[in-house]
Formats: structure tokens, sequence, C-alpha cells
């Protein structure tokens, strides 16, 4: 099985190319995939398979061509990833699979537009983030307060005072409320440190902490934002894995930075 590994600000993905949708691909499959020391290692899987192949997206075959079927690193699938998405596109360009300039993408959530050249950063239209009120999480004894936004997927994005440089992440698991989040919530806790700039770290559902999060950055641009009673505008956003741009307007959120593809190689076998 051909693979290629890829990033984006250090969040990190096997990309399996699969055509003519052949792959079955399970939980314990891409789990294995993912392993840091048994497998290839990852954040996550990006499965590249023609739209039209797929029944649960065979709606957007008219608008995009390929689906990206993208699964969280414990093998469980998400509605959409803005990193993932990102080296995605990267991906269809550096293979020949799609031209360089503004391309469109099938994802769980919708069709994503994505605008890149032949190198250098890669732009992605995330659509409207959806604010749908507050909610709490306890992080090592500590409760903070943070809103509660839609990118697609679910995310608490919290504006916390404790430098978030100095959090202890390895072994927490978060302390939400299920009521809010039956599907499990992505976590991001933030700090403004400048002007429109904050610093952020990430706990992704079926991953665990992460160097980036694409759309926890648009979640918490969202909340940065509210926080000084503003909707628009555009934010700098610094994670672990490096410094990512997030726009904000009336209608939509756009998504900036590095897509980078690192390595490729064969992989014995999904078994």
């Amino acid at each position: 099985m051909r693979f290629v590994k890829g990033h984006g600000t250090e969040n990190d993905f096997v990309i399996l190319p699969d055509a003519d949708g052949r792959l079955e691909l399970g939980h314990k499959q891409v789990a294995a995939l993912c392993d840091r020391r048994a497998g290839i290692g990852a954040d996550g899987v990006l499965h590249v398979v023609r739209t039209k192949l797929c029944a649960e997206v065979a709606d957007q075959a008219a608008e995009a061509e390929w689906f990206m079927d993208y699964r969280n690193a414990d093998g469980s699938i998400a509605e959409m990833c803005g990193n993932g998405v990102r080296v995605f596109a990267r991906y269809l360009v550096d293979s020949g699979l799609a031209g360089a300039g503004e391309l469109s993408i099938a994802t769980r959530d919708g069709v994503k537009r994505v605008r890149l050249g032949t190198a250098g950063d890669v732009s992605v239209d995330m659509g409207m983030p959806r604010v749908l009120g507050v909610s709490g999480v306890n992080v090592n004894g500590r409760d903070y307060q943070g809103l509660n936004v839609s990118v697609g997927n679910p995310h608490l994005a919290c504006v916390i005072d404790d430098p978030v440089a100095d959090l202890d992440l390895r072994y927490w698991e978060p302390d939400f409320d299920h009521e809010v989040y039956p599907a499990g919530v992505n976590i991001e806790l933030l700090n403004l440190v400048a002007d429109h700039t904050v610093s952020m770290r990430v706990h992704e559902r079926g991953s665990g902490e992460t160097r980036s999060c694409g759309t926890g950055t648009v979640a918490t641009a969202v909340a940065a934002a509210h926080g000084i009673g503003e909707t628009t505008g555009t934010w700098t956003v610094r994670v672990p894995g490096g410094t990512l741009t997030v726009t904000l307007d009336e209608r939509t959120s756009h998504l900036s930075g590095p897509a980078v593809l690192v390595a490729s190689g064969d992989y014995p076998a999904v078994v």
C-alpha cells in the first residue's frame, strides 16, 4: 500500500492514495497506521478517493472530484480537518491530480474551496463558524469557561489567564459536559498575547494533544474576537507547531498556513 506523509504546522497525516476506492479502512487499521511506535505515526489519516465512489458524499461529485475521507488517530471519523484539507490539496497538486490555483474538495462538512500555488502557504474557505453558547472544562483541577463553536466539528475554545505554555497536558483526559458534546469535543486553551494575536494549545478528540488544529485555530480566533467584542478581523494564531492566520468576515472564515509533504513509501498491508 502506497502512502505519503505530510503536515500542516506539525499536525501530521498519513495520506493514502486510493483513486478507485478499493481500501477498506476500519478503526483498527487506521489506529495501526497512526501508531508512532509500531506504525507510520500521525494525528490522522487522509484517505484520497474519488467523490463519486463514496455514497455519503456523492452529491458533492459535481463540484469536487476528490473526497477527503478523514479519520482521527484512533480510527474515529471526523467531519472536517482544517490542516488536513490543506495538506490534502497540496498532495493533489504535487501528485498531478489537480492543478494549482483554486480547487474544490469534498468533505463530510460539505465542499471546501482551497487556493494554492505550486509551493508556499495554502488557504481554505472554512465556512461560517457557528457560536452555540458557552460551556466549561476541567484541566488538571482547574475549571475554565469557553465558547462552544462549530467549525463543521465541535470545539470548546477557552480564553484563559494561565500561560498555556506552562500547562501539563501529557496525560490529561478532558472533563467536559457530555450532554453538550455527546460525540466528544476538541478543546482549545488560549492566551491573548498581542493585538489580534493568540497562543493556543489543543486537545483533539480521538487524537489527544496535537501540535496544531486547523478547525481549532478558527474556533480560537472566533473566541478571541468574541472576548474583545468583535466578530470580524484577521488573527495570528501561534500553535506549538508554527503559526496560522485566520480571517473572519461577515459570511465565512479563511485559514491560511503551510502544508508540507515530507516522505513517501510503501506500507506492507492494512490488517
